[in-house]
């Protein structure tokens, strides 16, 4: 019979499935330790064989799926894996619509693995979707899978991380709403061969201890290129945490190999030049990339929406970290009830070992509106990885709101430019010359005098600067540097500002690169 017809029959199978499933033991960390060391000796085999792009196709019911039919399955929460049983449940996402390519997934228990195969009693299909359960389900799989945590209440288990699509993954805190994403990989962004998006095809979800506040993933990582294992080891909380072991074996040369990937979306705000027809002043998820350098320099880059590609690398040795932030927490900002920007959570990466030399890379694509993810940053080593290489990489990611805990003294908190011009003027200078304006505040600036002598050191790569000058915001809420640039020509110019007390560097550097075509 339809399970639709039949809600309380539909729910004592979903617990029929629990109940199969093998009693709570604890998985050792040797244990743990062994399994990934399999994973690692898949993913090392997988990278001897050519590449299969496992395109196997949905069972028909499934295919073309529109995004409100997709919306209308739904997972069966009592289905849960673990259910009440810890601090930590599972639960499963249908393949259809974007979702084509199933990923295998197993539970780990006991240092037993046992396969979570693909029935249609964990699920609910709800409207549209109603039909879906009297057709043939036979192969559809699992797209993905979320993780649940007592995250804001004792009593409810928060949904806190989210794998679904390629090497996705998203994450969100304590009173965060769900924004940019992190991936395994970027492989060839921005190329003109075009990019190369590596997939998770298997997970190991390893129970924690009823009372553990941390749990291991596993993944097996495919693309042409390479294939990896992947260990996260993840710490729910206010931000969330997850130490990341990647092993990567390489079946060919890899021209960009982009480690620790991080994907958000700008539409537009402070940096937008032009017009907008909206009325939200900023849509965005994150608003600039911080970048904390070997040598302990804090750097911010506050993203745009271009005209067109611009691809920005910031040389670095060693990094401490970067992430993509959303510093501007006021609701004011963005005046959006539904999309709620103001809560969309930061990230920040930090390697656990030394990175070596390379370059934080920054990729900005055109985007039409907010459905675009079109923000890309990550780390390229000077180290190629050649076909026939193997290589370890350790890092940690975590969530964070406006600041890491860690960040510059005195940070960016807005960036404004428009013409340079004063109204009246008998002899206005040409609609080129722009007028920046650079806002800081914290930090030693933290209800600093008026009268101390903040000054502000700024550098070009082209065009002229003039007008360069620092004063304090009203109220004690910061200080301003200004100046003004004649471009050269239609040069781009790398601009890069920081404040200084006397001798001493009291701000992050605010980077921006200005590009004259984007006031058109």
């Amino acid at each position: 019979m339809p399970l639709r017809r039949h809600p309380r029959l539909t729910a004592c199978l979903a617990m029929a499935l629990l109940l199969a499933l093998p009693a709570a033991a604890e998985t050792a960390p040797g244990e743990v330790d062994a399994l990934f060391e399999r994973v690692t000796d898949r993913a090392e085999a997988l990278a001897g064989r050519p590449h299969d792009p496992g395109t196997g196709e949905l069972p028909e019911a499934l295919r073309d799926l529109d995004y409100d039919t997709y919306r209308q399955i739904r997972f069966r929460p009592e289905a849960a894996l673990w259910g009440d049983e810890g601090l930590f449940s599972v639960q499963l996402f249908h393949t259809g619509f974007l979702f084509e390519s199933p990923v295998r997934l197993h539970a780990v228990e006991g240092g037993e693995v046992t396969a979570l195969d693909f029935d249609p009693a964990r699920f609910r299909y709800d409207d549209a979707a109603a039909a879906l359960p009297e057709r043939d389900l036979s192969g559809a799989g699992h797209a993905g899978f979320r993780l649940h945590f007592p995250l804001n209440r004792a009593d409810y288990q928060d949904e806190f991380a989210v794998f679904l699509g390629a090497s996705y993954f998203r994450l969100v805190g304590r009173g965060q709403g769900y924004g940019l994403s992190a991936r395994g990989l970027a492989i060839d962004t921005a190329l003109p061969r075009g990019e190369e998006f590596p997939a998770f095809r298997e997970f190991w979800l390893v129970r924690p201890a009823p009372e553990a506040s941390r749990m291991t993933v596993l993944a097996l990582l495919d693309s042409p290129s390479l294939a990896g294992a992947y260990r996260f080891d993840i710490a729910p909380g206010r931000n969330i945490q997850v130490e990341v072991t990647a092993r990567l074996f390489a079946r060919r040369d890899v021209e960009r190999l982009g480690v620790a990937p991080l994907t958000s979306m700008f539409a537009h705000g402070d940096t937008t030049p032009r017009t907008v027809d909206d009325h939200r002043p900023a849509v965005h998820d994150s608003d600039g990339l911080l970048v904390h350098t070997g040598s302990g320099e804090w750097i911010w880059r506050p993203l745009t929406n271009p005209r067109s590609l611009r691809v920005s690398s910031l040389l670095d040795r060693d990094p401490g970290g970067f992430g993509l932030a959303q510093r501007e927490r006021n609701f004011d900002r963005y005046l959006d009830l539904e999309a709620r920007y103001d809560r969309r959570p930061s990230q920040w990466v930090e390697p656990l070992v030394p990175w070596g030399a390379g370059r934080v890379q920054l990729i900005e694509i055109p985007a039409p509106d907010e459905t675009h993810d079109n923000i890309v940053a990550f780390w390229v080593s000077n180290t190629p990885l050649r076909a026939g290489e193997r290589r370890e990489l350790r890092y940690r990611t975590h969530t964070f709101g406006a600041e890491p805990a860690a960040a510059a003294p005195a940070r960016v908190i807005r960036t404004r430019q428009g013409w340079g011009g004063v109204p009246g003027d008998p002899s206005p200078p040409p609609r080129s010359r722009r007028h920046f304006m650079v806002d800081f505040a914290g930090g030693e600036l933290e209800n600093l005098s008026p009268d101390q002598p903040v000054e502000a050191e700024l550098t070009a790569s082209r065009g002229e600067i003039h007008h360069l000058q620092t004063r304090p915001l009203p109220d004690g809420r910061g200080w301003r540097a200004s100046f003004r640039l004649d471009p050269d020509g239609q040069q781009s110019s790398d601009l890069r500002l920081r404040l200084r007390l006397r001798d001493e560097v009291i701000s992050e550097t605010w980077n921006h690169v200005w590009h004259p075509d984007e006031r058109r």
